[in-house]
């Protein structure tokens, strides 16, 4: 078919990546930080100049990086609002990220329609923080002559595509990506607008939602531009994740994401109910202690690295000796408990061993996040293939456990930015489906990722016998978490 492009736009950097059409042989690839200051004493800005992102995206694409693209498919980062007036100028720096401003408007929020059950029976989720609608909550609230002139919302990729039409009156965005807003529903899938002005105060145009192979356009020059889609989506796209797999995702936080065909609606709000790149459903459950659990695990029993701690814990065996750690070291909301603390279990005199305290920071994540997955399939979700990402599903500690622990077969992707490769695949779908090479119901047959393959194998029922220990203290410190 051709040349395409997938963009990545990160919180951080824009990261692209060339392909051929047909097969997703990366060709060349470019990358740009991109140029924002964090907040003094560090960390990422809650507002951000979305000019930054092209200023990025320019940069990226430079020494002829395009030449010969003949599509570009859009990957931006998820939750960012763009207010736009009635002249599609920006109203203010767009909103982005897990905004801490806006938690008590997301509060607010599920009280004023009813509580928790009413939001997941809406939109399939409960609003929190991160996400536009709260963030329109808080807009309103904060600052209302911003709030009053705010008359577009678009996204991070929704605007980012609108740019490279050359800002074309239809503004256009996909389902996945209008399935993380809070107003709109994948279970019907439509737009709440009535939602938008419980949040805003006022109506606001959103973008049309078109469908998975279909073009946003074409730019002058003629290179098409596809949907686009939040980064969620596209790294689910670019992975190559079907009905059967799923993603954990291993950061200092954790999530896990299915491919389901049907719209999830869970009540009490673990379950975030996305719809994916491809037309089917991408619910999704987090857990708030990963990652942190294995660094404080670290700092204290004095390891300079999580690779130490790996090197540690492989020291111990399955079971740590009896200790059990309860990883909620943050609070949790998988399962809902904000204002708990961890617990550790299983003291004797022969277990208060560095090597068994290691090895249970790890079974307790890996448990934690197993728990999470038991939440997915309790609503129907199959789930025979776990994908596991980040830097820590490389430590050895997590891919001797997680097979057994997970009691199904793991997959350790090469890293990769998968974000740019999901945008690139998405472009080449809207390729060729507008030259009627490929069916718009089908997506092009790109090879999956290159990966490590793990197998429960003779471990996994010491593996169950594991979790069972960590399910059996968990009830007993904290019962019925998981129930209603």
């Amino acid at each position: 078919m051709g040349i395409v492009a997938g963009l990545d736009s990160s919180p951080d950097f824009t990261r692209i990546v060339v392909c051929d059409a047909d097969t997703g042989a990366v060709l060349r690839q470019g990358y740009a930080p991109h140029p924002v200051d964090g907040p003094e004493g560090g960390g990422r800005p809650s507002d951000v100049d979305p000019q930054a992102w092209l200023l990025s995206l320019g940069e990226a694409a430079g020494g002829g990086l395009l030449e010969g693209v003949q599509a570009i498919g859009v990957s931006a980062q998820a939750n960012a609002v763009v207010p736009l007036d009635a002249q599609g100028n920006t109203v203010r720096p767009a909103m982005v990220g897990g905004d801490k401003r806006a938690q008590v408007a997301g509060a607010d929020l599920v009280d004023a329609l009813g509580g928790r059950e009413a939001w997941a029976q809406a939109v399939g989720c409960v609003p929190g923080a991160a996400q536009p609608v709260t963030k329109l909550r808080w807009l309103a609230r904060s600052e209302p002559e911003n709030a009053a002139r705010t008359a577009v919302l678009l996204q991070a990729h929704d605007w980012l595509v609108w740019q490279l039409l050359g800002r074309p009156v239809r503004r256009t965005t996909d389902r996945g990506g209008a399935s993380g807003t809070g107003y709109w529903s994948a279970a019907s899938g439509g737009y709440r607008p009535d939602l938008v002005e419980l949040a805003l105060g006022h109506h606001a145009m959103l973008p049309e939602v078109i469908g998975p192979a279909d073009a946003a356009g074409t730019t002058p020059e003629g290179l098409l531009i596809s949907a686009g889609t939040g980064q969620t989506q596209a790294a689910a796209f670019g992975l190559g994740i079907g009905l059967g797999d799923a993603v954990v995702s291993l950061g200092a936080s954790g999530s896990v994401m299915a491919v389901h065909s049907e719209p999830l609606v869970e009540p009490s709000g673990m379950i975030t109910a996305l719809a994916d790149a491809t037309g089917m459903q991408l619910p999704v459950v987090t857990t708030l202690n990963a990652v942190r659990t294995l660094r404080g695990a670290a700092e204290l029993l004095g390891v300079p690295d999580l690779e130490g701690l790996s090197e540690l814990a492989m020291k111990s065996t399955p079971g740590a000796h009896g200790l059990v750690l309860l990883p909620y070291l943050e609070g949790e909301r998988t399962p809902q408990l904000p204002h708990t603390a961890g617990t550790l279990a299983g003291l004797r005199r022969e277990s208060m061993r560095p090597e068994h305290l290691a090895r249970a920071a790890f079974e307790g994540m890996l448990c934690g996040l197993a728990d999470a997955l038991d939440v997915l399939r309790g609503r129907g979700v199959d789930v025979r293939r776990i994908f596991l990402l980040g830097p820590a599903a490389e430590l050895p500690a997590v891919q001797a456990a997680a097979p057994a622990l997970f009691g199904v077969q793991v997959v350790v992707p090469q890293p990769a930015d998968y974000g740019a490769i999901g945008a690139a695949r998405q472009a080449a779908w809207a390729l060729g489906a507008s030259q009627g090479a490929l069916d718009p119901r089908t997506p092009p047959a790109w090879q999956g990722a290159v990966a490590q393959v793990l197998e429960p194998g003779e471990e996994l029922a010491v593996g169950q016998a594991v979790r069972q220990q960590y399910v059996s203290v968990r009830e007993q410190t904290h019962p019925g978490a998981f129930r209603g």
